[in-house]
């Protein structure tokens, strides 16, 4: 899956992922109000209108992008409904040819760490059938239990030829607090790092392992030396606009060649009809909104790499 990713950034010359993380809030009215309608004020309400928002992004950027990025807790706090809304909004984006990241950080051993493996990114055996979950390209992983936690992943990721991210140095402001801490005279995330790169050797596409790492965008010197631990690990850089990373921040995670990353925006995309640079869509072009804000992403990225090169 790695490879349909790589090709895919290089077609659309956009190593963007669209994050999917539709609080009800960012849902505009008229959307609420029809879902309303139809299911009440009640879970199955919420989840309607979630799974309504998400359907009118991805029609007006699916063109534009790679992939796709759904956080399943935005999901999870409308219960059962609202894992349905991130189940139908997965297999919408596949239908659309779009690589799907799910951002489900999970972080176990044993049986189960590998039934989040299997349910996320692999088969279950029931009787004599065989069934493929939640079917995502890629999942998020946290790695801090140590391999215990990741070889059930290691394991469906060769079966399947599917992948992991692997969190290494996260873009929230209070990742410090451990990832930060040294060892032996070096922060601990670079050990994380080694160990992405070890894993990797396990699962080698074309030119990138399937074993990734996250490292966010709101530190652009510590994704200069990651790039360089991890040289055949793609990495996915969270932390874009909303979070306060800017295209100029980004170069250092990439290679030479503009490959070696792909950078996620979540409500700096799904709300751009929020913003003032946007506001002139309304909440009724809300997916319009959406569309001219990878736009101005991409543009904003290639123009960073292309100032990288000079």
């Amino acid at each position: 899956m790695i490879n349909k990713m790589i090709e895919k950034i290089k077609k659309t010359e956009a190593p963007i992922v669209v994050g999917l993380d539709p609080m009800l809030a960012y849902v505009p009215e008229h959307v609420q109000k029809k879902a309303f309608a139809e299911y009440g004020e009640t879970l199955e309400g919420a989840a309607e209108a979630i799974w309504q928002f998400n359907k009118e992004i991805v029609d007006h950027v699916c063109d534009l992008i790679p992939a796709v990025k759904p956080q399943i807790a935005m999901y999870e706090q409308f219960g059962v409904p609202g894992i349905a809304a991130f189940k139908k909004t997965v297999d919408y984006c596949k239908s659309k040819d779009l690589v799907v990241i799910g951002d489900v950080k999970r972080g176990d051993i044993g049986s189960t760490s590998a039934a989040y493996a299997i349910g996320h990114l692999g088969r279950v055996q029931v009787g004599s059938r065989e069934y493929v979950p939640f079917d995502e390209d890629f999942a998020t992983v946290n790695p801090y239990l140590g391999s215990d936690g990741v070889n059930p992943f290691l394991k469906v990721c060769q079966e399947e030829k599917k992948g992991i991210f692997v969190l290494v140095k996260t873009s929230n402001p209070s990742s410090g607090e451990f990832q930060d801490q040294y060892i032996d005279g070096r922060p601990l995330y670079e050990y994380v790092g080694e160990k992405v790169a070890e894993w990797g050797t396990r699962c080698m596409g074309e030119e990138y392992s399937y074993i990734g790492a996250v490292v966010g965008a709101t530190y652009p010197e510590i994704g200069k030396v990651m790039r360089r631990i991890m040289p055949k690990a793609y990495i996915l850089v969270p932390g874009y606009g909303a979070q306060g990373g800017q295209g100029k921040d980004l170069a250092h995670f990439f290679h030479d060649d503009g490959l070696g990353a792909i950078v996620n925006s979540s409500r700096g995309i799904i709300a751009a009809y929020k913003q003032e640079a946007y506001a002139r869509f309304g909440p009724e072009h809300f997916g319009e909104a959406s569309r001219a804000a990878v736009e101005a992403m991409k543009a904003d990225i290639r123009s960073a790499l292309d100032a990288a090169k000079k």
